[in-house]
């Protein structure tokens, strides 16, 4: 049986709502992102985070969820964390999607049956909303954080522009615009919606 792991990456947040402390924006929309991957069937849900934020991947993570601490944020320190751990499959999804519908993570991982790596865009851009890659990853695999990556990029180094599928994307939470688009009634980022309507 296949191994999955999908790893929220605790990236920065660089703005929060006016009145809204940082530092608990950031720990609301992770929590939120973590509580999903929680939830997922057929997957394992971890963490990746500098060694800076392991204090904040842990006070948001589940009993026995792994929280890798990795040197950078690139796909693939995370990959080489979870390839560590055993798991056969790995997704790295963005910590400030907190609305994350879970059908799109079943979705980014759907094209590694036939692909090596996966991608979904930030929905608005720019960045990713995830990556995903049978593990190990492939050597080709250039460097590059979900901030800073894109599907163009990624396909532009592999041997061949079909060995990278991509899945729909979805909005992540990095100022003003993205936070008129969250719908109350979508059901799930139950910490967001509560710090936001304090």
């Amino acid at each position: 049986m296949t191994r999955r792991v999908v790893i929220a990456v605790l990236g920065p947040v660089a703005w929060s709502p006016p009145g809204v402390d940082l530092a608990a924006w950031r720990a609301a929309l992770a929590e939120d992102v973590v509580d999903l991957l929680a939830t997922l069937n057929e997957v394992e849900p971890a963490i990746a985070a500098l060694s800076a934020d392991r204090s904040l991947a842990e006070s948001v993570a589940w009993p026995s969820m792994p929280v890798y601490e990795v040197p950078d944020l690139s796909a693939g320190a995370v990959f080489a964390a979870a390839a560590k751990d055993g798991y056969d499959q790995a997704a790295a999804v963005a910590g400030d999607a907190p609305d994350l519908p879970g059908l799109l993570v079943g979705k980014l991982l759907r094209p590694l049956t036939t692909r090596p790596i996966a991608v979904a865009p930030a929905d608005p851009g720019p960045g990713l909303l995830g990556v995903a890659s049978r593990l190990p990853a492939p050597d080709w695999l250039p460097t590059f954080d979900l901030d800073g990556g894109s599907i163009p990029a990624v396909r532009s180094a592999a041997p061949q522009p079909p060995d990278v599928g991509s899945s729909p994307g979805w909005r992540r939470l990095r100022g003003p615009a993205d936070l008129a688009t969250l719908d109350p009634a979508v059901e799930g980022w139950e910490t967001t919606r509560a710090l936001l309507s304090a």
